[in-house]
C-alpha cells in the first residue's frame, strides 16, 4: 500500500498546467500589430516606372531604337500593374472605390483604342513604303507627290492620337473616400503614377512620329502633375526620310535616287520594329483591363 501511493506522488502530471500557461501567450504573439510594409510587387512596380519615366522624359537622341526600349518597358509595366491587380487587397480596395474602378476602365478603354488605330495606321505606313520604293525606281513625281500627302496624313492622324492620349492624362482621378487606409494610399498613388507613365510613353510615340511627317516645329506636351516639356524634333529616322529628299527625283542622280532607296529600307525596318513593340503594349493593356473587369466580379 505504502508503495504505490509513493510511485503515485513521485510523478504529478504538470503538462496540463504548463499548456494552459502557454496558450494565451501563444494567442497574444500572433495578435500583435506589425507596422504596414508594402508588397513586393508594388514596390517593383514603383520602381520600374520611375525608370521608365526618366527614359522617356529624355529629349536628346530619340532614336527608333530608344522608341522601342520605352515600349518594351511600358510593357513590362503594364504586366508588373497586372500582377499588383491580381492581388486580393488591391481588388476589395478597388470594389469600395467604384469612381476609382470606373475611371480605370475608362483610361485603359482609351489606351486601347489609340493603339488599335495606331496599328492600322503603321499598316497603311508600311504599303505606301513599298509603292514610294516603286516611284523612286522609276522616278515617278507624280506616285511621290501622292506619298508625300499620306505622310501629312498620317501627321494629321497621329496628331488626334496625341489629343486623345491628353485627355487621358489630363482627366482627374476621383478623390478616395475619406480616412483611406496606407495601403489604399499606396495603391492608388501607383496606379496614379503607371497612368501618366503609360500617357508619357504614348505622347513620345504619337506625337514623335506625328512632327516627324509633319513640318518640323515645336510641340508642347502637358501632363498631369509633372511639368510642360518641349519637343523640337521626332523620331531621327523618320526626320531622315524628308520631303525634300524625295521631291524633284527626276533632277536627281542615280547615286542619289539609290541613297534615297536605301534610307527608305532603313527606314521599313525601324517601323518594322515599332510595330513589333506597339503589338506587345496593344496586348498588355488589354490583358491589364481584362484584370481590372475580373476584380468586379471575383
Amino acid at each position: 500500500m505504502v508503495g504505490v501511493f509513493k510511485r503515485s506522488l513521485s510523478f504529478p502530471n504538470k503538462t496540463p498546467g504548463r499548456t494552459e500557461s502557454k496558450s494565451p501567450i501563444s494567442y497574444r504573439n500572433r495578435s500583435i500589430s506589425l507596422p504596414c510594409r508594402s508588397h513586393p510587387l508594388i514596390s517593383q512596380l514603383q520602381n520600374e516606372i520611375n525608370e521608365l519615366k526618366l527614359l522617356s522624359s529624355k529629349l536628346e537622341n530619340r532614336t527608333c531604337a530608344w522608341l522601342c526600349d520605352v515600349l518594351s518597358r511600358l510593357k513590362d509595366v503594364q504586366h508588373s500593374l497586372d500582377d499588383v491587380l491580381q492581388l486580393p487587397q488591391t481588388r476589395e480596395s478597388l470594389r469600395r472605390q467604384p469612381e476609382w474602378m470606373e475611371k480605370l476602365l475608362e483610361d485603359f478603354l482609351r489606351f486601347i483604342d489609340a493603339y488599335g488605330i495606331f496599328r492600322t495606321l503603321i499598316m497603311a505606313v508600311k504599303d505606301d513604303q513599298v509603292a514610294a520604293r516603286v516611284a523612286i525606281r522609276k522616278k515617278d513625281d507624280s506616285k511621290i507627290a501622292l506619298y508625300i500627302r499620306s505622310r501629312k496624313k498620317m501627321a494629321r492622324e497621329m496628331a488626334k492620337l496625341v489629343s486623345t492620349v491628353r485627355c487621358i492624362a489630363r482627366c482627374p482621378f476621383p478623390g478616395l473616400d475619406s480616412g483611406p487606409s496606407a495601403g489604399d494610399a499606396e495603391m492608388a498613388g501607383v496606379i496614379i503614377d503607371a497612368i501618366e507613365v503609360s500617357a508619357l510613353v504614348s505622347l513620345a510615340l504619337f506625337n514623335g512620329i506625328s512632327l516627324s511627317f509633319a513640318s518640323r516645329k515645336s510641340s508642347w506636351i502637358g501632363l498631369r502633375l509633372t511639368k510642360k516639356v518641349k519637343i523640337d524634333e521626332g523620331i531621327q529616322e523618320f526626320q531622315q526620310i524628308g520631303v525634300e529628299r524625295l521631291r524633284g527625283l527626276r533632277e536627281k542622280s542615280d547615286e542619289e535616287a539609290r541613297m534615297v532607296l536605301k534610307r527608305m529600307r532603313e527606314f521599313e525596318g525601324c517601323i518594322g520594329d515599332i510595330e513589333i513593340s506597339v503589338e506587345r503594349v496593344f496586348r498588355s493593356l488589354i490583358k491589364t483591363r481584362v484584370s481590372l473587369l475580373n476584380s468586379l466580379t471575383q
